[in-house]
């Protein structure tokens, strides 16, 4: 193999993948990267065995080839260049050359059989999507998912494809965001599916302002994102999402309307007034105001209020702060709307979007 591609290139190739490659590798290979010279490109593969990543840029072959290389190692040499172009090249079929100006290097590497291939996926169910619309979706849910849960099938995010729509959950059983976004009419693919967050995230990361669309490949058991010049796989978690269903409050007639950035400033404000350990703001609802408060033994007490448009009687529930700030984080108008029942039911946050947020509340203190 010998091929030359600017360092600018390379870098940008780089920055694509290596996120993919695993700190504590199951196995030895997966902490190579896969190079490969063909067709006047020059494709770099990662893979952590459950999320693959292959990119590709144009660049100069003279002879086609491929080495795995530490992809550690590799990367961090790349960076440290300055000068403008790049040439890898095989002495044997484990030791690359890299030149760049008057540098000089020889790295040990292994060959390409003993790299994981990548998984066929031309049997699956194509969805095509706007590119902004997908990553806005994912963004929405993918905070709401667990990280390290027990329940394997909460550590990511629910996709639900019914031809018409897809929809998008994310849980960890404290709060909730569940987005929806419609299909073209042409779209035949149905079913359900859940994304590791790993893999969600490397979508969020991947999808490029610059590209219009993007193709989603989904099988029972793996996922294919396409964009540009990147190709993403997963396999997906296996199991039974939780029935969300009866979770999800019903809708009132007459939600209280909130500012958004004014509640996100004065949850900020008293949340610093909460208990390291299990912090909690007491939101209560009079005529015209929404009060706030909490009070911690170690640090003191915190009271802040808002106009809100409530006219019932006085209605008194805890919720989380951070993740409440979470929520109006991801929701995007003026104003959102809240509806709350009583002080035991969770509680539900809305905007003009198909996203809906839900929050258990907490224990009020008395």
């Amino acid at each position: 193999m010998k091929v030359i591609i600017s360092k600018t290139d390379l870098t940008s190739l780089i920055g694509r993948v290596q996120s993919i490659i695993p700190t504590k590798p199951a196995i030895p290979i997966a902490a190579n990267i896969l190079i490969e010279a063909l067709d006047d490109q020059l494709i770099l593969t990662a893979t952590d065995l459950t999320v693959s990543m292959r990119v590709h840029a144009e660049a100069k072959v003279e002879i086609e080839g491929s080495i795995t290389l530490p992809a550690k190692k590799f990367f961090q040499l790349i960076k440290e260049l300055t000068a403008p172009l790049v040439e890898i090249h095989l002495q044997t079929p484990e030791i690359a050359t890299i030149n760049s100006g008057s540098s000089h290097f020889k790295i040990h590497g292994m060959t390409k059989e003993e790299f994981p291939d990548l998984p066929d996926i031309t049997s699956g169910s194509v969805i095509d999507l706007p590119s902004q619309t997908l990553k806005e979706v994912l963004a929405k849910t993918a905070f709401a998912a667990a990280r390290e849960d027990s329940r394997q099938m909460l550590n990511g995010v629910s996709l639900q494809l019914n031809q018409s729509s897809a929809t998008f959950i994310g849980t960890d059983g404290k709060k909730l965001a569940k987005a929806m976004t419609t299909l073209d009419a042409s779209s035949q693919a149905s079913g359900s599916y859940i994304l590791p967050i790993k893999a969600v995230e490397e979508i969020v990361r991947l999808l490029d302002p610059k590209e219009d669309r993007v193709k989603a490949t989904l099988l029972p058991d793996m996922i294919a994102v396409e964009v540009g010049a990147s190709l993403l796989i997963s396999k997906l978690i296996a199991g039974q999402y939780p029935d969300i269903a009866r979770i999800i409050p019903e809708k009132q007639q007459n939600p209280i309307k909130l500012h958004r950035e004014e509640l996100t400033s004065l949850l900020r404000q008293v949340s610093l007034f909460t208990a390291e350990t299990s912090p909690s703001v007491r939101f209560t609802f009079t005529t015209g105001e929404l009060h706030l408060s909490a009070n911690s033994g170690e640090v003191g007490e915190g009271k802040v209020h808002m106009p809100a448009n409530f006219g019932g009687e006085k209605l008194e529930v805890a919720f989380n702060p951070n993740y409440f700030i979470d929520i109006l984080r991801h929701s995007k108008d003026e104003t959102v709307n809240f509806e709350v029942r009583d002080s035991y039911n969770p509680g539900m946050i809305t905007d003009s979007s198909n996203t809906l947020f839900v929050l258990m509340p907490m224990r009020l203190d008395v």
